[in-house]
């Protein structure tokens, strides 16, 4: 018979990680390490490129950051081990900057695969700039795709993790541009009552019956 390729379902916004195992500039790493834990896994086209090192070096600047908020950060590329570690040593040498997290040498792109990473409309072996966000029950929350010649935003990237978070902490949803310190929005009413109710409470401030914000209050 002949032989049959693996396919597999893109994860989706919800749904769990694809779990995995795979060689890194750390070692064996595998899903099941980062249990009750937040992570980010990254991906990025080619080592020792103009807008992969860039972004590895704004990662790097973030990433104290990201560990404050309890989140681990984990890129990926179709490169081996060897050249992971020359280009790490390469960025540390050009810019002063040491990559702290691990890098997964995916060469037979099965995590890659698992997640979507390869868009075959720009590359049939690179992977994309893609972002997962993946909480401590280990779900998907959030999913960013940048093509091959865009650098992510890593602004964006820690705004997006302090809002999932908050709506986690707070049970509140976020509105657009929102920054940690900013109000919050509260969920629409479901019932007459409820809506009515809006109008006479003090902590809100509405700008239509669907439509209302408050601060945030530890």
């Amino acid at each position: 018979m002949p032989e049959t390729e693996t396919t597999y379902q893109l994860p989706r916004i919800g749904s769990p990680a694809p779990a995995f195992t795979a060689t890194s500039t750390h070692g064996k790493i595998s899903l099941e390490d980062y249990k009750d834990k937040w992570f980010i896994l990254f991906s990025h086209p080619a080592d020792f490129t103009p807008v992969c090192t860039t972004e590895f070096v704004a990662f790097q600047e973030v990433y104290p950051e990201l560990r404050d908020y309890g989140v681990e950060l984990i890129g990926l590329s179709v490169d081996s081990v060897s050249s992971h570690l020359a280009w790490i040593r390469n960025i540390e040498k050009n810019f002063n900057k040491e990559i702290e997290f691990p890098v997964i040498a995916d060469l037979d792109r099965e995590v890659a695969t698992k997640y979507g990473m390869i868009m075959p409309g720009e590359s049939q072996t690179e992977t994309s700039r893609a972002v997962f966000v993946v909480d401590d029950k280990q779900v998907v929350r959030s999913i960013i795709y940048y093509p091959l010649t865009t650098g992510r935003n890593m602004k964006e990237i820690l705004r997006l993790v302090k809002a999932l978070k908050t709506t986690d902490d707070k049970g509140v949803p976020t509105p657009a541009n929102w920054e940690p310190g900013d109000k919050v929005l509260v969920s629409p009413p479901k019932t007459v009552k409820a809506m009515n109710e809006r109008e006479m409470d003090p902590n809100l401030e509405c700008i239509d019956w669907y439509l209302c914000q408050k601060e945030l209050r530890e």
